[in-house]
């Protein structure tokens, strides 16, 4: 078991971050249209989004915000960048959650304000650092967007805003870099307290994108860092949602959903694994109900070495030659034609 820092807790409308709470999956918008804004969160809510941050560019993008928390449930924070009173507004119309770079808003004054309506409307501000929007003066210093220039960077604005007589803060701190931005997390986490916002800034699309995306994360998740994250992708919204569920499925941090582990396949694979796998998930959407515990379900291509080679999982499938084995703790327990596997497989977990 991953032992996590325990950091400051804030809460963004009903979701607490930080303070022991559960990691959470967030996403932001790729749409600038409100119905398709609006169709967009319901769809990454399906798939378990538990927070959601829309762009604001623009004071027509600010009167968006109250009719898509009225069509929406989870908390939406407000992406700010270079006007501070575009975050005012999104205050004012419902924002639960403000994130802004400091360092491209333009004064302490200015900075001053966001914060004075945060406190007063009791929402959070999350300081949002990255390489690509450094202060001139701290490049200058560091030569690049060095963990160092990071680093700094997001001391002295947590020192400016506490100076102001406020503490609930998110903080991030990316970088395009993978190396850098976990390096990056490391100096805040052993120096500050606060919750912490994980991810890699533009890692692209495809499986780059998702490779430094996972490698990131997950580093910094297994090191105890990181309380809420989010996958940025160059593709889909729905493709961040996914990948950020399994990283924390990946290391134990999402215990009560099932697992599937599946065979890489080889030559002797007799089935179509890929198919069987997409067939088995699916299938366990409808039978979460009846699981008392989290399930780990194995989905092997070969019946010489299906069951021992997923042993420890709850159950199993494997087949070949138009018949299918289930299992349970690597022991058989009925032989089905393959037609029958995923059915049968799912009527078992139900009866156990």
């Amino acid at each position: 078991m991953i032992k996590r820092k325990l950091t400051k807790q804030v809460k963004v409308g009903n979701v607490k971050i930080g303070g022991g709470a559960i990691v959470s999956v967030q996403s932001m918008t790729k749409s600038k249209n409100l119905l398709e804004i609006i169709k967009e969160i319901k769809e990454l809510e399906s798939l378990g989004c538990e927070l959601i941050r829309v762009a604001i560019p623009d004071f027509e993008s600010v009167k968006k915000i109250k009719k898509i928390k009225k069509e929406t449930h989870i908390p939406l924070i407000a992406d700010i960048h270079f006007n501070y009173k575009l975050a005012i507004e999104s205050i004012k119309q419902g924002a639960d959650k403000v994130r802004m770079n400091p360092g491209n808003i333009g004064s302490k004054e200015k900075v001053r304000e966001v914060v004075k309506y945060a406190k007063d409307y009791n929402i959070p501000i999350r300081i949002g650092v990255n390489s690509g929007s450094l202060e001139k003066d701290i490049l200058s210093k560091y030569g690049s967007s060095t963990s160092d220039a990071l680093f700094e960077s997001i001391k002295k604005w947590v020192k400016i805003i506490e100076d102001f007589g406020f503490d609930s803060l998110v903080l991030s701190a990316k970088s395009s870099d993978t190396n850098t931005t976990i390096e990056t997390y490391r100096k805040i986490s052993r120096e500050l307290n606060y919750p912490l916002h994980i991810g890699v800034t533009a890692t692209g699309s495809g499986i780059q994108g998702m490779v430094r995306s996972s490698i990131g994360i997950g580093t910094l998740l297994s090191e105890g860092i990181g309380d809420t994250l989010r996958v940025s992708l160059t593709g889909s919204s729905r493709d961040e949602v996914k990948l950020g569920h399994e990283i924390l499925k990946s290391l134990g941090f999402k215990k009560k959903e099932p697992q599937i582990i599946a065979c890489p396949t080889c030559g002797r694979c007799e089935i179509n694994v890929e198919k069987l796998a997409n067939e088995v998930e699916k299938g366990l959407n409808s039978v979460g109900a009846y699981c008392n515990t989290p399930l780990r379900i194995a989905v092997m291509g070969c019946i010489v070495n299906g069951p021992g080679e997923a042993r420890d999982a709850d159950f199993g499938v494997t087949g070949g030659k138009g018949k299918g084995i289930i299992f349970r703790k690597g022991k058989i327990i009925k032989k089905v034609a393959e037609n029958k596997i995923v059915a049968t497989l799912l009527e078992e977990i139900k009866n156990t």
